[in-house]
């Protein structure tokens, strides 16, 4: 059939994932750094992405495309759900450009992924080749001003609180180093007691990989200092 439906420019397309994110319905993803619409019949054709969008990339056109399912959508939604997903936390990978070490490259974000919670991170993904994995405790990137700068730059991260979780993520981490590449493991913790479930699911996950990997822990301390 012919109706109304979205185009999006990849020429223009800056890869900010805004209009996957304002899509409701699911019918945009980032690929390679650029939207796409995967599903034509996802898309409603009321654009909700087009305001989201920064640069004017997205526009209406009208040209044959298959008739929207309402039904297809409420049932992708439901098994996102039924699985503990969401919209939001569809993969992405970002490009980061190695800047020099100054004060104001610090201040920059240093986020390679998404999504980086632990319990939502799929097991297998591209960004996870030949990646040097920093698995962070959540409250870390609170207490340590550095944290990006120091500790995330270069790394894909991964972040979690096995207390506010009330999960034991050895089994998810021994499924990603077994399954990937994975050069090396830095784990990022904080010093209270709860967070050294972090520290061991990491050392468990090692250990069941059958891998043999560089890692370290680093301890922050409560007030903000990394202790020896």
């Amino acid at each position: 059939m012919k109706r109304k439906i979205i185009r999006i420019d990849e020429e223009k397309c800056i890869g900010c994932g805004a209009c996957a994110d304002a899509c409701h319905e699911g019918a945009i993803e980032m690929v390679n750094g650029k939207a796409k619409l995967m599903r034509e019949h996802f898309c409603d054709g009321l654009g909700d992405c087009l305001p989201a969008c920064p640069v004017d990339a997205i526009s209406f056109e009208e040209r044959e495309a298959p008739e929207y399912d309402e039904a297809a959508v409420r049932a992708a939604k439901n098994a996102a759900h039924a699985h503990g997903g969401c919209p939001g936390s569809a993969m992405r990978q970002m490009e980061r450009a190695e800047a020099p070490r100054t004060e104001a490259a610090g201040a920059a974000s240093q986020l390679r992924q998404w999504p980086c919670q632990i319990k939502l991170v799929p097991a297998s993904a591209p960004f996870f080749d030949g990646a040097k994995l920093l698995i962070a405790a959540d409250c870390t990137a609170y207490a340590y001003a550095r944290m990006h700068e120091e500790f995330m730059r270069g790394k894909v991260t991964l972040i979690g609180c096995p207390k506010l979780d009330g999960v034991d993520y050895a089994e998810k981490l021994t499924e990603i180093i077994r399954n990937n590449d994975i050069k090396s493991v830095t784990v990022v913790r904080m010093e209270v007691p709860c967070c050294g479930g972090l520290q061991r699911a990491a050392e468990t996950a090692l250990r069941e990989s059958g891998k043999f990997i560089p890692w370290q822990v680093v301890t922050v301390s409560v007030d903000g200092n990394i202790l020896e």
